[in-house]
């Protein structure tokens, strides 16, 4: 509480007396309202709980307090389907970051047509929802939201500072873009020929970085990389042109080529054993079996010389 109070502060400042608790008491009920922490009990992922019991006035009493005992017994479930679904995002099966699932549990009886009400009773079920049956169905659900929140990837980024000749700027360059490095600022040392280059690297493109900036540069160039942070791609994996510009530009999208981060999901799909969407066979051609035409040619050979 502590933390939050003086982040809060800090980012209204000490004017806006009235954002600072309006924004403090919003804090106050989300935290109050946390049901679980994931991946692991302690990710950056957050349920957030907001039961509401909708009970049907015609119910009986005894049927209510049934329903709501059983919400309450299915408590643990929901957390592990959480846990599973935030441990394995629907994308490439990694961890999910950043994310708030607001969970809102509503009881409903079971619906008894007034007729059969009066001569019978309602006989609660002798087994009721196993925690497998849960967990799995908080799972899928935690997926399909993230899905339709449209999803991004998040992948860790290198900070590259690069010596190199004023020689080799340019093949340089020709590395960094190749390796979708972004450059931040480049200047000259002085005294020296050689210029500094400050660059961020996506950590899955630095893997033989080294090894080709020197084959490019003829050993020229030195690079150094530290870890820096973890940046998002703002590209869409699942984009599909529907406006008319983007029709116009991208075309129907049968022939649009994919964005990094489809080929970063895909990559990582296969690296794991997972299904991917892909074209097996493109721009297929009739193909023609040559070595059976070939054997047959043989075979009527020999038979016109037996004869």
């Amino acid at each position: 509480m502590d933390a939050v109070e003086s982040e809060v502060a800090s980012f209204y400042g000490e004017k806006d007396v009235d954002k600072v608790e309006k924004s403090k008491t919003s804090w106050n009920e989300a935290l109050k309202r946390i049901w679980s922490l994931g991946p692991s009990h302690v990710g950056p992922d957050n349920s957030l709980r907001q039961l509401r019991e909708q009970i049907n006035n015609e119910a009986l009493p005894g049927a209510a307090k049934c329903l709501a005992v059983e919400a309450e017994s299915l408590e643990s479930s929901i957390v592990s389907g959480f846990q599973i679904a935030t441990s394995a995002d629907p994308l490439c099966e990694e961890p999910m970051w950043w994310l708030a699932f607001n969970v809102e549990a509503t009881n409903t009886p079971p619906v008894v047509p007034s007729q059969e009400l009066e001569t019978s009773q309602i006989q609660p079920e002798h087994f009721g929802l196993l925690s497998g049956q849960v967990m799995t169905a908080v799972k899928d659900s935690c997926r399909a939201a993230v899905l339709l929140r449209k999803p991004r990837l998040v992948e860790a980024m290198y900070f590259c500072k690069l010596n190199t000749p004023t020689e080799h700027l340019g093949r340089m360059y020709a590395v960094l873009t190749y390796r979708r490095a972004r450059v931040l600022k480049e200047e000259m040392q002085e005294g020296s020929p050689l210029f500094t280059v400050h660059a961020y690297v996506p950590v899955a493109e630095s893997f033989r970085f080294a090894h080709e900036l020197r084959r490019w540069t003829a050993g020229a160039a030195s690079a150094l990389l530290v870890s820096s942070h973890w940046e998002t791609l703002s590209e869409d994996p699942f984009f599909v042109p529907k406006t008319e510009e983007e029709i116009e530009e991208f075309g129907d999208g049968s022939s649009i080529l994919q964005n990094t981060a489809r080929k970063l999901i895909d990559a990582l799909r296969l690296r794991k054993g997972l299904p991917v969407e892909e074209k097996v066979v493109q721009h297929a051609t009739k193909q023609r079996t040559l070595a059976r035409k070939v054997k047959m040619s043989v075979f009527c050979s020999e038979f016109v010389y037996d004869n």
